[in-house]
């Protein structure tokens, strides 16, 4: 990125409207914008819980999913397909690998566990917002299955991360508990 960005600012979205990949222009609240922001979003928080992390094998996971979330948004922006199946395959791994450390569930989880698990349940939301914007925007420009597959995948290993992160802090899980 050595010599894209001259300047920070340019002035040409004073008026509402944003450049696309392509070099046209939309609106500041087209769906495709909404949901790169999502997507940004998503990858900011995800980024917070990563920072907030000492293992080195959850620190490298979290480092793969920003990557592979700068995927996303590059794939939405130009309509060129950057998240395969076998990237959908490695998060179905990751889950199946730290699910299996889990006991069963028996009860439904409340955003919990200590700050890292808070944060990210917290990434987890973000990530069902930012999918509810993909299928918003497949809705009128189709995407690609395997990028909406990831994004599904993906706010399910962040619900096991918080698991995996309460442990990990020596916490206990928040149990919902029906009113009587």
């Amino acid at each position: 990125m050595a010599n894209r960005l001259t300047k920070i600012y340019t002035r040409t979205g004073d008026a509402g409207e944003t450049g696309k990949a392509d070099g046209g222009r939309l609106s500041k609240d087209d769906r495709l914008i909404h949901a790169q922001g999502d997507i940004d979003e998503l990858n900011s928080f995800i980024g917070l819980v990563a920072s907030q992390i000492d293992d080195t094998d959850l620190s490298l996971l979290f480092n793969r999913i920003q990557h592979d979330l700068f995927n996303v948004g590059a794939e939405i922006s130009m309509s060129q397909p950057l998240v395969s199946v076998s990237d959908v395959a490695f998060l179905e791994q990751q889950l199946d690998e730290y699910n299996v450390t889990l006991p069963p569930l028996e009860e439904f989880i409340l955003p919990g566990g200590g700050e890292t698990a808070c944060l990210c349940h917290v990434a987890r939301a973000v990530c069902r917002r930012a999918e509810r914007s993909l299928v918003a925007l497949h809705q009128n420009d189709a995407l690609g299955s395997d990028l909406l597959a990831y994004i599904n995948r993906l706010s399910d290993l962040l619900f096991v991360l918080s698991r995996v992160l309460t442990r990990l802090a020596g916490e206990n899980e928040v149990y919902w508990k029906k009113r009587s």
